[in-house]
């Protein structure tokens, strides 16, 4: 009876061994599995007996699949069949014919899985691959002082491998509810945009942008800001990116009536457009595990006017982890006018900080 059960086990083995996978070692090892994907660093095979084996590049003497493989080249060209290998050279049954690619060609291999994970990563859907967060606070006191006070600050970003939006808001409200208190309203700042960037070769980027500003203490109604240009991945690491951007922009400001005062009169509403450049910088940094440090600098000088007008703007956040769904956030901001109304002042400073909630999709 033992030996018929070895007899009826032996075709099944030997069907299993047939149609799995085969990575040969330079050690003289021998795996059986499923090839899943690998890069440049490692092979990654899923087996029945130890689930999913990373095994290191350089470690691989042979491959063979019965499956078919995609394998991408440093061309830029993929090829798809089963795949053997000899003396250093991929052989790719593919349904015309076979192709040949030497292993230092090979930049990934994926299976069908893999490769329709990665084409739906080259050209997701707009609404997905989002991630971001909110952070939203409220104070209130009443008794010897009586304030009142709202801060909002979002960020959203969709990062893909050939293009990216990012957007964001800060809004700060603040009053003195004292009879006495002038003025009533201590604080009432807006700001917002977004910005699209285009990847168009690994380093270059092209970009498009609008921001949107108001702040009532400066009777600033609302200052649109259009740019384009061109920036630089002077660093883009998973942990570590640094863009240099330059360009142009078209501004459109609007400012109310500011009233008098025991020192400056009266002045008109003021509205006024004007082209400028863009010069800037932007940086993020992973600390750790946890936090994500973001820093911006923009230069913007007037180019319709003499004198020297330019505005300024710089912007610095962090997020730390605390779970899933939470963190603290902070967010800071300045903006530098050279020119603003008689009577208001050149900076405007905004700072939120509190429970951040995050989101992914």
């Amino acid at each position: 009876m033992r030996n018929v059960c070895v007899l009826v086990m032996l075709p099944v083995f030997a069907v299993s061994f047939l149609f799995a996978d085969q990575v040969v070692l330079k050690n003289g090892d021998r795996l059986t599995g499923t090839i899943t994907k690998s890069d440049q660093k490692s092979l990654m095979v899923k087996t029945d007996y130890a689930d999913e084996i990373t095994i290191k590049w350089t470690a691989i003497q042979e491959i063979t699949s019965t499956q078919p493989l995609h394998v991408a080249t440093q061309g830029g060209k993929t090829v798809a069949g089963p795949v053997t290998t000899s003396d250093g050279t991929f052989v790719v049954a593919t349904q015309t014919g076979s192709v040949s690619v030497q292993r230092d060609e090979v930049t990934a291999l994926r299976n069908d899985a893999e490769q329709a994970e990665y084409e739906k990563r080259l050209h997701p859907p707009l609404w997905q691959g989002w991630a971001g967060g909110a952070t939203l606070g409220f104070g209130l006191t009443g008794g010897n002082s009586e304030t009142k006070n709202l801060s909002l600050a979002f960020t959203g970003d969709r990062k893909t491998s050939h293009d990216e939006i990012t957007m964001y808001e800060n809004t700060v409200y603040a009053t003195n509810d004292a009879p006495t208190a002038v003025p009533h309203v201590t604080a009432n700042t807006d700001q917002g945009g977004a910005r699209y960037s285009r990847n168009i070769t690994k380093l270059l980027f092209g970009y498009g942008s609008a921001d949107f500003q108001t702040d009532a203490l400066q009777e600033l109604n609302l200052r649109s800001i259009f740019g384009g240009g061109l920036g630089i991945h002077a660093i883009n690491t998973s942990h570590t990116t640094f863009d240099l951007l330059g360009g142009l922009n078209f501004t459109h400001e609007s400012y109310g009536m500011v009233p008098a005062t025991a020192t400056v009169p009266a002045q008109a509403p003021i509205t006024r457009s004007f082209a400028a450049a863009s010069l800037g910088e932007e940086f993020m940094h992973k600390l750790g595990l946890s936090t994500v440090l973001t820093e911006k600098g923009y230069f913007f000088p007037d180019l319709t006017q003499s004198g020297g007008q330019y505005r300024a703007t710089f912007n610095f956040g962090t997020v730390t982890k605390l779970s899933k769904w939470f963190g603290w956030q902070n967010a800071f901001s300045d903006i530098y006018v050279t020119n603003p109304p008689l009577g208001t002042r050149k900076n405007d400073v905004l700072l939120t900080t509190g429970l951040n909630v995050t989101f992914t999709h």
